[in-house]
């Protein structure tokens, strides 16, 4: 049997995904026995120009990992897409526009303002030289260099290329990847049939389901940070007070963080039967919320005072899947609010 060929690239996103392809233990070796590595920048020595000369088509499977952050990395997106029968997002940034995504709170403007003027590290605020901030095209003695360009909005992959298969994750845990392998596999040696285009390689149930800790149906008073209370490892997260995002997020990952007595954040993202998954969640956490039998007339300040217990709500609700979710991203109507500007560093 032919080998395959396969690659993997490195959209906006911090490399983790990267390092859990190689955490396959002996896999990595079946992998070697079936595949042969096309392109895969931090692994092998492959440029571009290489990819750009290979015939279309002619790499079996991508797996694509980030979020689409600037215009080189949707230029790969598409190249590889056009080089790749199948195209995988593998991670939570690719499939969901993950951490990076919260960046849909402001623009690029405003990020290289904080980032070359207001940080320490930049020390504009008593230079007196002209504050220094990257261009897309410089012209220099030496020759004309070119950037990127940073978008406004921060995109998922399927935002720009069409996708065979979603493997969710930050990162895609072993066991997923493994899985991805073994179907790939069983296709190759046996003839099995891939599964349908679209699909997403996890559990279709959401993380409670696979969790095992006790639930007892029991209200709450108060939301707590994880540090602030000695967590019961046997009991429900949320029964104690702490925010746990398994309600609406998808099964798959082992609850590696629950077992670890720590809350999930949600980055396997939403079952195919949630439509957005920090509204999801909005909603389980206000059925566990015990408010007593004046709930039904409560005002708006009142309300208010009950959701100021959750810290960060957007960075709770939405840390992995903003640019997925209902909102998006926020937005500013012209003559009005200004985007959210990055936090001031204090002295």
């Amino acid at each position: 049997m032919a080998k395959i060929k396969i690659a993997q690239y490195w959209g906006a996103g911090c490399g983790g995904c990267d390092v859990a392809l190689l955490d396959i233990d002996e896999k990595i070796l079946g992998v070697a026995e079936i595949a042969d590595i096309a392109f895969w920048p931090i692994a092998v020595d492959t440029k571009i120009k290489d990819l750009e000369a290979m015939p279309d088509k002619s790499i079996t499977a991508t797996l694509y990992n980030g979020a689409i952050r600037n215009s080189e990395n949707e230029h790969m997106a598409k190249l590889l897409r056009q080089k790749s029968v199948l195209m995988v997002s593998f991670g939570s940034c690719a499939c969901f526009g993950g951490i990076p995504g919260l960046a849909n709170v402001t623009n690029s403007k405003a990020i290289f303002d904080y980032v070359y003027k207001q940080t320490f590290s930049s020390d504009q605020k008593n230079s007196t030289a002209t504050t220094v901030i990257p261009q897309v095209h410089t012209h220099m003695p030496e020759g004309d260099l070119e950037l990127p360009v940073m978008y406004d909005t921060v995109l998922t992959l399927d935002n720009v290329i069409d996708v065979d298969y979603y493997m969710p994750g930050c990162p895609p845990t072993t066991n997923l990847i493994n899985e991805f392998l073994g179907i790939v596999t069983a296709y190759l040696t046996e003839g099995k049939p891939l599964p349908p285009k679209g699909s997403v390689i996890a559990s279709q149930k959401t993380l409670c389901d696979e969790c095992g800790r006790k639930k007892a149906g029991k209200s709450v008073d108060k939301i707590h940070l994880a540090f602030e209370i000695d967590i019961d490892p046997e009991k429900c997260m949320l029964e104690q007070g702490v925010i746990c995002l398994g309600a609406s997020t998808r099964a798959g990952c082992g609850a590696k963080c629950l077992e670890g007595n720590q809350p999930c954040r949600g980055c396997m993202g939403p079952t195919a039967e949630v439509m957005d998954q920090g509204g999801s969640m909005l909603s389980a956490l206000a059925s566990i919320f015990k408010v007593g039998e004046g709930e039904a007339l409560l005002n708006e300040d009142q309300i208010l005072e009950i959701m100021q217990q959750v810290k960060d709500p957007l960075g709770t609700f939405y840390a992995f899947t903003m640019p997925k979710s209902i909102i998006k991203r926020t937005v500013t109507e012209k003559g009005k609010k200004k985007p959210a500007e990055a936090p001031k560093q204090e002295a």
